[in-house]
């Protein structure tokens, strides 16, 4: 049975794939900032970690990070940047240290790694990383996992496009919405919104750590091509309703979430062909039995 440490299991891909991994006979160890029952203490800030967590530890996956939908002051910046790139940087200092024999390290990237832009290029994971915040944010993270290499460790990136679940996430936030009858395209609506059924990605989680041939970055995202405005009217049809308010204007969502704004009105395609090449095989890749396996 082979033992497996998760950080940011309390998060949406976490719980789940913490459940996932438990059913299939894993040993599941969980990091937490709080001390608590069942869980592993660890505080970034300063540079603390639990060592029985790495005893006679199989693998790491590496999900921490604080949410990117608030709004992005300078202080919260920091926050999303220290809690993936500087908390991937202790779990190597803290397996460095302990002799740790990992085999496999896997970190949760982000589909903004190439970039927050309107694009008609649909990217693979060859493409180079666009230098702006949340870019180089993926990028650095991915450098820092590459570390543990050093140890003779697979490293794995899933850059993770939107995870569909009524758990959390977007739809979470945009059912409310969706019963009003208030959910409208975003800007121009033309924007690409990629997206992963919640299974899909966390048996694409289960896929890498079971692959042991696969390494480097995949692209998390399901096979149909969706925009914004295509993404409302699909959502809202699944609840029997249709768009009745035009499209949010760019400027209001601007003065509203600031820098945070062009998540929402901006995106662009990504490639999913090299994890099928891999012998992956998507549960969703159409959009609406997605919703519709979501709203069963």
């Amino acid at each position: 049975m082979k033992t497996i440490l998760i950080s940011g299991a309390t998060g949406l891909i976490g719980k789940a794939l913490v459940k996932k991994l438990q059913s299939k006979g894993y040993e599941v160890r969980i990091l937490s900032r709080s001390k608590q029952e069942n869980s592993l203490y660890w505080d970034i800030d300063k540079g603390i970690i639990d060592e029985s967590a790495f005893e006679n530890l199989d693998a790491i996956i590496h999900l921490a990070g604080a949410p990117i939908s608030k709004r992005w002051t300078n202080s919260y910046k920091k926050e999303l940047y220290d809690s993936r790139v500087k908390s991937c940087d202790l779990l190597f200092q803290y397996a460095s240290k302990l002799n740790s024999k990992l085999s496999t390290f896997i970190t949760a990237s982000g589909a903004n790694y190439y970039g927050t832009k309107n694009s008609s290029k649909i990217y693979k994971e060859s493409d180079e990383h666009e230098p702006d915040f949340l870019g180089q944010m993926c990028y650095d993270l991915e450098k820092s996992a590459q570390e543990f290499e050093k140890l003779g460790t697979r490293v794995c990136a899933l850059r993770t496009s939107a995870v569909l679940s009524y758990q959390g996430g977007m739809l979470k936030e945009l059912k409310p919405m969706v019963k009003a009858s208030v959910l409208s395209p975003l800007g121009s609506g033309n924007q690409i919104l990629p997206w992963i059924h919640l299974d899909d990605i966390v048996n694409m989680y289960c896929y890498l750590l079971e692959n042991p041939s696969l390494e480097g970055p995949f692209n998390a995202v399901a096979s149909e091509i969706t925009t914004n405005k295509e993404f409302a009217q699909k959502l809202m049809r699944a609840h029997g309703k249709s768009i009745l308010l035009p499209k949010a204007p760019a400027f209001i969502l601007k003065l509203a979430l600031g820098e945070m704004s062009e998540i929402l009105l901006k995106g662009s395609a990504l490639s999913n062909e090299k994890i099928k090449k891999a012998g992956f095989q998507f549960e969703f890749s159409n959009l609406e039995k997605a919703l519709a396996d979501l709203n069963s």
